[in-house]
């Protein structure tokens, strides 16, 4: 789908035009990539640097899993607080991948991914833990039931503008993609990875775009994400992960942080005190 939107916002031919459609094209990408030889720095750890794209995948498999919708089990009382600490765990396969590598360029986009996703993973908890004060709970089918008519979305609209902006941050998607952002140069935390490592790497991103899509959905509508409607919701707010990287220009790292800390920060905070008067 992002290749699809990309190619029809930008004027691209190839994966708009090849075979019909260009339905042909992401397969025969995607059949390239994973046939490639994996060709890896003599220099590198070798078992941190193989598993280390391994673990992103399978930290975002278990977010799944806690989804009670998708598996009929693994219902948590504290559901949302796995939740948040498997993304928080994201942070440490990025960081590692790129110190596995021995290579400067790729230390330096591992640290640079890191700060930026601890930055705005504080602003997301905390507009998280705004919403959950109006919900009263951190069981996931609790939270579907008590807030199936509330007015979250009216009582705090900017908080959930702050949701979306850091999502986007969270997931290292442009135009906060920093951790990638020597993409003209090299390719950030990992430029020694080809082949499967490269594309476990971006499943794993995209497993989480898809996540945060429906946490997003199923805390602010209060409704199940199964239904036909929410599917439709969570379609459009990937569709809008990508169009921000068709249309949006790269930021400028500085500012981003400053962003994160002097903006989005108090923002939050504000936010979580207000609702803390105004509720009890």
């Amino acid at each position: 789908m992002e290749r699809k939107i990309l190619a029809y916002s930008q004027f691209r031919v190839g994966p708009n035009k090849v075979s019909t459609g260009g339905i042909l094209q992401p397969i025969a990408d995607a059949t390239k990539l994973f046939s490639n030889q994996f060709d890896s720095p003599l220099s590198r750890n070798f078992l941190i640097f193989f598993f280390s794209p391994s673990v992103r995948v399978i930290l975002v498999v278990i977010l799944w899993a806690v989804t009670p919708w998708l598996t009929g089990f693994h219902r948590f009382k504290y559901g949302i607080l796995i939740i948040l600490l498997l993304l928080r765990l994201g942070v440490y396969p990025l960081l590692v991948a790129g110190w596995s590598s021995n290579r400067k360029y790729a230390l330096l986009g591992g640290l640079r991914g890191v700060a930026q996703t601890i930055s705005y993973e504080i602003s997301l908890a905390l507009v998280i833990l705004t919403i959950l004060l109006y919900i009263g709970s951190f069981n996931l089918e609790e939270i579907v039931n008590l807030c199936k008519y509330s007015i979250i979305l009216v009582v705090i609209p900017f908080s959930c503008l702050v949701w979306v902006i850091s999502c986007i941050a969270e997931t290292n998607r442009t135009p906060f993609d920093f951790s990638e952002g020597e993409s003209e140069l090299v390719s950030g935390f990992n430029i020694e990875y080809g082949s499967g490592g490269f594309a476990l790497i971006f499943i794993a991103e995209y497993a989480r775009i898809y996540f945060l899509s429906y946490l997003r959905v199923f805390l602010t509508t209060g409704s199940s994400p199964l239904c036909i409607e929410n599917q439709f919701i969570v379609i459009y707010l990937v569709f809008f992960w990508v169009w921000a990287r068709s249309t949006l220009p790269r930021y400028r790292y500085d500012l981003l942080i400053r962003l994160a800390w002097k903006d989005f920060l108090p923002f939050a905070l504000g936010s979580l005190e207000l609702s803390i008067f105004l509720l009890y």
